[in-house]
Order: C-alpha cells, then sequence, then structure tokens
C-alpha cells in the first residue's frame, strides 16, 4: 500500500500506456467520424451538406432588421421611442382617483431644473429635435405652462398700461388712469389660447390617427405643455414693448413670433407629415396663423391702440354728478 502511487496532485500514473491511451481517443473518435462522413459523401454525391460554424442569415431577416433601423430612427424623430426607464417609471405611478388633490398634485411634480431645461428648450429650439421626446414626455407637467400664463398676463397687462402713461407723458390734458380691465380681458385671451387650441388640436390629431394609423399622435397634456413653454419667448418681449417705437415693437413680435412658431412646427410636423399633404400643411399653417394673431392682437390691442379722446372731469353738477367733456 505504501509503494502505490496515486493519480492526483501531479504524480505519475502506474500505468502509461493506459494513460496515452485515454488522451489520444478523442482524436481517434473525430478521425472515426469523419472517416464515416466522407464514406457517405462518396456513396450519395447528392447528399446536401450543412455547416453549422457561421450560420447565415436570412435575408428576410435581414430585411426585417433593416425596417427595424428604420422604425427606430423614426420613433427617435417622433418622440415615440420611450425608454425602459420611463416605462418602468411610468408603470410604477398609482393613477388617484380625479377628486382628489392627490392626482392634480402628479401633474405638478417637477423640479426647477426640469422646468429651466424646458424654458431653455423653448427659446433655443434645436432644428430636428422634437421638444417633446427631448423635455417633455419623461415627465408632463402643468406648473411650467401654469405659471408662464400667469407672468405673461401680468406682463402685458403692466407692460401696457406703461406704455400708455409714456406715450401721453408730457401732455397737459392727460391724466393717468389704470386699466385693471387688461389685467382680465389678457388672462382671459392668453388661458383660452393656451387651453383650447391644444384641446381642438389633440382632438384633430386622435381623428386622423383614426383615419391613418402610422401618425404619431400626443396626449393632451404633452400638447398644453408645449404651447404653455412656447409662450414664454412672449414675457420678456412684452416687457420690452413698453419702447413707444413701433418699429421696435414690431421687430421684437416677429422674432418673438418665429423662436416660438419654430418650436410649434418642430414638434407637430412629425405628427402629420404621413397624412394627406393638403392636411397636413393646412394643419401647420393654422397653428401658425393662430399663433402670429395672439402676439399680434395683443401687440395692437395693449400697446399700439389708437390715441383715444382723454376724458377730463369737468365742474360739478348741482345734483353732485361728474360730467365728463371729450378733449383731443
Amino acid at each position: 500500500m505504501m509503494g502505490e502511487k496515486k493519480l492526483h496532485h501531479g504524480m505519475l500514473s502506474p500505468y502509461p500506456c493506459c494513460t496515452v491511451i485515454l488522451s489520444a481517443f478523442p482524436q481517434l473518435l473525430a478521425a472515426e467520424e469523419f472517416d464515416d462522413a466522407a464514406n457517405l459523401l462518396a456513396g450519395n454525391p447528392d447528399a446536401t451538406t450543412i455547416s453549422i460554424d457561421e450560420p447565415s442569415e436570412n435575408p428576410k431577416n435581414q430585411y426585417g432588421l433593416l425596417q427595424d433601423s428604420r422604425r427606430e430612427e423614426d420613433d427617435e424623430l417622433l418622440g415615440t421611442d420611450d425608454s425602459d426607464k420611463t416605462e418602468l417609471l411610468a408603470g410604477q405611478k398609482k393613477s388617484a382617483p380625479f377628486w382628489t388633490f392627490e392626482y392634480y398634485q402628479t401633474f405638478f411634480d417637477v423640479d426647477t431644473y426640469q422646468v429651466l431645461d424646458r424654458i431653455k428648450g423653448s427659446v433655443f429650439p434645436i432644428p430636428g429635435k422634437n421638444f417633446v421626446r427631448l423635455y417633455i414626455r419623461s415627465n408632463p407637467d402643468l406648473y411650467g405652462p401654469f405659471w408662464i400664463c400667469a407672468t405673461l398676463v401680468f406682463a402685458i397687462a403692466i407692460s401696457g398700461n406703461l406704455s400708455n402713461f409714456f406715450i401721453h407723458l408730457g401732455k397737459p390734458a392727460y391724466r393717468y388712469v389704470p386699466e385693471f380691465r387688461k389685467v382680465s380681458i389678457a388672462a382671459t385671451a392668453i388661458y383660452a389660447y393656451a387651453w383650447l387650441v391644444p384641446l381642438a388640436l389633440w382632438g384633430f390629431l386622435m381623428w386622423r390617427n383614426s383615419k391613418v394609423m402610422n401618425i404619431v399622435s400626443y396626449s393632451f397634456l404633452e400638447i398644453v405643455c408645449v404651447y404653455g413653454y412656447s409662450l414664454f419667448i412672449y414675457i420678456p418681449t412684452a416687457i420690452l414693448w413698453i419702447i413707444p417705437q413701433k418699429a421696435v415693437r414690431w421687430i421684437l413680435v416677429m422674432f418673438a413670433l418665429c423662436l416660438s412658431g419654430s418650436v410649434l412646427v418642430m414638434t407637430f410636423w412629425p405628427a402629420v407629415r404621413d397624412d394627406n399633404r393638403r392636411i397636413a400643411l393646412a394643419t401647420m399653417v393654422t397653428l401658425v396663423l393662430l399663433h402670429a394673431l395672439l402676439a399680434i392682437g395683443c401687440l395692437a390691442y395693449f400697446f399700439d391702440a389708437p390715441d383715444l379722446n382723454v376724458l377730463l372731469p369737468t365742474a360739478a353738477a348741482q345734483n353732485g354728478t361728474i360730467v365728463a367733456t371729450k378733449t383731443q
């Protein structure tokens, strides 16, 4: 027993011949299988051989891969290529009933950096990039659009009053009276535009989506978000409208209209470009015209209104009422 040699820990085998035979056994089997295959092929020359080393791709599969790559490129441009992380986060959100405060709280769940990033994206649009995919789709909000519209309302109303004051400054017959009704008029016009136009556009896209199946549509919240952030450029523009120079005002409104309108065109054109050519062009022209109507209407009503006759209080009548006379 002491003289026996063990076969582990690198020790030599007591039967070296058996070791050589066992080590050469796989090569012998492979050679035997090769000889059998050669004999079969010689007996049947018409037999078909299959190579499993490098499988070739089916042309149909190659066409499918090409189609998938094109679809991914279209999804990237149209803003429908949601990441797995976004879908996972969206699935984790529990929807609360619409009559609860938690339901509306989710629409304002956004931080300052996201709002600032979306504002920069609306002021400096990137050609060829979709605003919804870059900034909105991961977390659409109402916080930014609501406060942008509110700020724009007060900016237009206050700037309109100051503009009227500076225009008539120095006239002895003029007495400044603040026009608070401009706040309500501006609020009605801006909030109606920021909500009704997106609602109409959303309904139109849903209707056309039923006609043309490959049209990519946006949710109502995403459209409202795009319109809200696109109005931010009008806030500094309205402040600069205080300058009592019509040429400067019209240059400012055209500059703001080009920036803001480009955001709308680059965002919604991919959603209608696969539709009928006339319908697609008519849709984009309508969106730009409505956007221009808001800007030019605010400029014409609040800033470029014609000089009205100034009402001056005269001597009070005996019954205590005040009579007003018109003066040029």
